[in-house]
């Protein structure tokens, strides 16, 4: 018995960005299951720590059924292989993103040939929008409500 797909989208969420939910949103309309998966990012200072990351991203995908989100430490592949993923699913902005996800679908597909990558282009209204600009903002005292959900928001905020 086949077990139904499964679509990882991994990423560090520092914040968890409109963008994000955005593509959890269209990845529900593609597979029927879609793990987030939070990680950290050995050469990144991170603005939350993990356990307020999954609490941000549960609460903002809560209206999303078969979404799960979960922490992963180690490479993605040995992952997909512990879930049973089928699938990774990426989002694109720009085209240097594009070249560096290309990089990694490809070094993704040489360990691990049955997993997919499907990289979703990012929605125009949200194709400027970046963890890493909305930490800056969010560190500079600027408004980024209009870059993240309310969840978000309001975790920013505290954390003034």
């Amino acid at each position: 018995m086949k077990t139904a797909p499964l679509a990882i989208f991994p990423g560090t969420f520092d914040p968890f960005t409109l963008g994000h939910l955005d593509l959890c949103e269209r990845a529900m309309r593609l597979f029927p299951r879609v793990v987030v998966t939070v990680a950290k990012h050995h050469s990144k200072a991170h603005l939350f720590d993990p356990e307020t990351r999954l609490a941000m991203i549960e609460a903002c995908t809560q209206h999303l059924p078969g979404l799960e989100v979960q922490w992963m430490e180690g490479l993605l592949v040995e992952g997909c292989r512990k879930l049973g993923a089928t699938a990774i699913l990426r989002g694109v902005r720009t085209a240097a993103d594009l070249d560096y996800e290309r990089q990694m679908a490809l070094t993704n597909r040489a360990m691990l040939p049955e997993v997919e990558t499907v990289l979703l282009l990012s929605a125009p209204e949200h194709a400027h929008i970046s963890s890493t600009l909305v930490r800056q903002i969010a560190q500079m005292g600027g408004d980024v409500s209009a870059f993240v959900p309310p969840a978000v928001l309001a975790a920013l905020r505290a954390d003034d």
